[in-house]
């Protein structure tokens, strides 16, 4: 039987980059790389299946979009292999009415936000007051990812009615806008990716979705410190290895979390896509996740 340490699920042509990152780590640190694909995985699923292959730890990037990826989570999940990400935790976490809840409860500040039954369950509702909202605001279904079913700019309670038909078993988000701090220039709105411990911030521009690392001089003048302890509190609510966040900095001077957990991350590379993350942090992403396949196979800690 062949035994890898890692088996990297992945579907998404544009994760070339990032795949490819992996695998020169793997080689530095001596990582056995089992790639399952939509071209390997019936191959991957005989081989285990047949016991002829076998692996330590998992890093789905495919189930999600792809089901015919859900064999091999059972796979991992029957034999106790470590998962990055682990499946229940990723579909709890991106609930955003229950991060929301979550948040709050643990001192986290989040915008204004109400929160309503799925249509499924409670298709008739009583109009709640929409006043704490302001003039307009974001109406998003709990569980949708990429923007899908998100309107920006809405402010009737038909609109909302409306909106809770299109994904009819969803709970649904009335989320106040925010109006940031403005520091030389530029909204204080951070996107800001944590793995493994490890924070990395940058300002992101809401039209443009432009990646701009924050650096040491910018978060000691502006007094960013929050976006490193945030992540941290909410890697530690969600449970998540990898994973990123947005973080608003209020005319107020308070930091709000906005757009709570989302994974799987996006790590195209900003050389490669106008709007992908910085090169440097993706290099470092790729490494940080190989060390921690490292640190399990040996039974070592990871340092962080």
């Amino acid at each position: 039987m062949s035994r890898y340490d890692l088996c990297l699920a992945w579907n998404w042509e544009y994760d070339g980059d990032f795949v490819h990152l992996i695998e020169v780590a793997c080689a530095a640190r001596g990582v056995s790389l089992l790639q399952a694909t939509p071209e390997s995985l019936e191959q991957v699923l005989a081989g285990l299946v047949n016991k002829d292959i076998s692996f330590g730890m998992l890093f789905d990037r495919a189930s999600e979009s792809d089901p015919r990826f859900q064999p091999l989570v059972d796979w991992a999940t029957r034999q106790r292999a470590f998962c990055m990400n682990q499946q229940e935790r990723t579909l709890w976490s991106g609930d955003k009415a229950t991060m929301h809840l979550e948040f709050i409860s643990r001192g986290l500040y989040t915008p204004y936000t109400i929160i309503l039954s799925p249509y499924s369950s409670q298709p008739f509702i009583t109009p709640s007051d929409l006043w704490p909202l302001g003039g307009s605001f974001a109406i998003k279904p709990a569980c949708e990812g990429g923007g899908d079913g998100v309107i920006l700019e809405a402010s009737s309670w038909q609109q909302v009615l409306q909106a809770r038909q299109q994904y009819p078993h969803e709970k649904y988000l009335l989320q106040a806008h925010v109006t940031t701090r403005i520091l030389d220039g530029r909204p204080a709105w951070f996107r800001v990716l944590f793995c493994q411990g490890a924070v990395y911030p940058c300002w992101w521009d809401q039209h443009t979705h432009v990646y701009t690392r924050v650096t040491a001089e910018e978060k000691a003048r502006f007094g960013l410190r929050s976006l490193r302890e945030l992540p941290v509190r909410i890697a530690q609510i969600c449970g998540l290895h990898l994973f990123s966040t947005e973080i608003a900095l209020t005319e107020e001077g308070k930091f709000l979390v906005v757009d709570y957990v989302n994974d799987p991350v996006d790590l195209r590379l900003q050389s490669k896509a106008i709007d992908g993350v910085p090169d440097s942090y993706v290099e470092s992403i790729a490494a940080r996740l190989v060390r921690l396949v490292e640190s399990h196979h040996t039974g070592n800690s990871l340092r962080l």
